[in-house]
């Protein structure tokens, strides 16, 4: 039997080291590579939420001033016209002059705050801005209504807002047409009635308006002027050609770094929406969850969008310029404020390539409408379809950056 000397320990042949271990059977390369890739991914979106936390005003601007926003838009603002401030100059003062100034004032459209006694009074309170309307009711208000002859009444409005004349001039049509009808028929039942039903918001409550926009709106601004200023920051600091030289691949440095801003805005989403419908008691008369599904791609448009400005500003100021570039179109012709239909046939073309447009639609359509995939799959469509062309075009120029 082979001696070894003592203290010393068999060496067993080599093909035992050449073994695979018990570890080794369960390595798989393609997994592995995953693990890496998550790995780096998450670090990159760790860093960059290390940023956010580290600059108070991006939080100031990403969670207080959407709220201060909602809560103008909700409670300030009344798109509905009521109450206009008037002067009246009745010249008649007689039964009949009285009820017609009832019932404008009866109407909640006209508040009268003067009465004037001259027609140099009637225009200086018009001028001055003291009153946006101005009733005259002649003299011979009264005799011409009794011996059946046309009564005229001069109605002047302040033309420097439109949606205050445009509801002044339709509701004293309204009620001339109404009186002469009464006038003509007497006793007798008008022959044609019309009973309108407004639907889904038949309150007319702005906020009921405002806000399923301004949830989109606020959020849109959130992602892109975040993500527009996640590559510039690293431009200003000199850190961007350090992140090129690590491991990280341009791909998983784009994502991670837009991760944290995802977030980020849907948590703003899904706050606003809280607030819209418990604070300001807009009911959501659709499923939320649909809601989400159809913002997730409008999201990813607009960081995408983000991405693509901080690949061609070299400084915070010129991309947050560039970022109110593409919000200040996407209010005036999203169908936000006014209505698409009365816009030109030009701007109605170009709304239809601004994101903005269909998730505003798709917001009223699943909050006010109760509307679901069925209804809106239309929007859901063109909305992947622009999130997907937008992350393609801010990745190529973010690669083509980096080499």
């Amino acid at each position: 039997m082979a001696q070894f000397p003592s203290g010393t320990v068999p060496r067993l042949p080599d093909f035992f080291d050449k073994m695979p271990r018990e570890s080794d059977l369960s390595f798989n390369p393609e997994r592995e590579r995953r693990r890496q890739t998550w790995q780096r991914l998450l670090a990159i979106a760790r860093k960059e939420w290390l940023h956010i936390l580290r600059d108070p005003m991006t939080l100031f601007f990403a969670l207080f001033i959407p709220i201060v926003e909602l809560f103008l838009l909700g409670y300030a603002i009344d798109t509905n016209v009521r109450r206009i401030r008037t002067v009246v100059l009745d010249q008649a003062r007689t039964q009949e002059s009285r009820e017609l100034l009832r019932q404008f004032v009866n109407t909640d459209d006209f508040r009268i705050v003067d009465e004037v006694f001259s027609d140099a009074q009637l225009s200086e309170a018009i001028v001055a801005g003291r009153a946006r309307v101005g009733i005259k009711i002649p003299e011979d208000f009264s005799r011409r209504l009794q011996a059946g002859q046309t009564a005229q009444v001069l109605v002047l409005v302040d033309g420097s807002e439109s949606s205050t004349a445009g509801e002044a001039v339709n509701v004293s049509n309204a009620l001339a047409l109404r009186m002469s009808l009464q006038q003509v028929l007497g006793q007798r039942p008008v022959p044609v009635e019309t009973r309108p039903r407004v639907l889904f918001n038949p309150d007319t409550r702005s906020a009921n308006f405002f806000i399923p926009g301004l949830l989109v709106v606020m959020c849109q601004m959130l992602a892109i002027m975040l993500a527009a200023n996640s590559i510039v920051r690293e431009k200003e600091n000199g850190t961007l050609e350090q992140l090129f030289m690590t491991p990280v691949r341009p791909r998983e440095l784009m994502v991670g770094k837009l991760l944290p801003y995802l977030g980020m805005t849907i948590l703003e989403f899904c706050t606003i929406a809280l607030l819209m419908h418990t604070v300001f008691v807009v009911p959501i008369h659709g499923s939320f969850w649909v809601l989400l599904s159809l913002a997730l791609p409008f999201f990813l448009t607009m960081l995408g969008m983000g991405l693509w400005i901080s690949t061609q500003a070299s400084t915070r100021d010129a991309a947050m310029q560039m970022s109110m570039g593409t919000v200040i179109p996407s209010i005036f012709l999203s169908g936000y404020v006014f209505p698409l239909d009365s816009m030109p046939r030009f701007f109605w073309w170009v709304a239809q390539v601004i994101p903005t447009t269909w998730m505003i639609d798709a917001s009223r359509g699943v909050i006010l409408r109760g509307a679901g995939y069925a209804e809106l799959s239309l929007h859901a469509l063109i909305l992947w379809s622009m999130a997907l062309g937008s992350m393609v075009l801010s990745t190529a120029r973010f690669h083509k950056q980096v080499s």
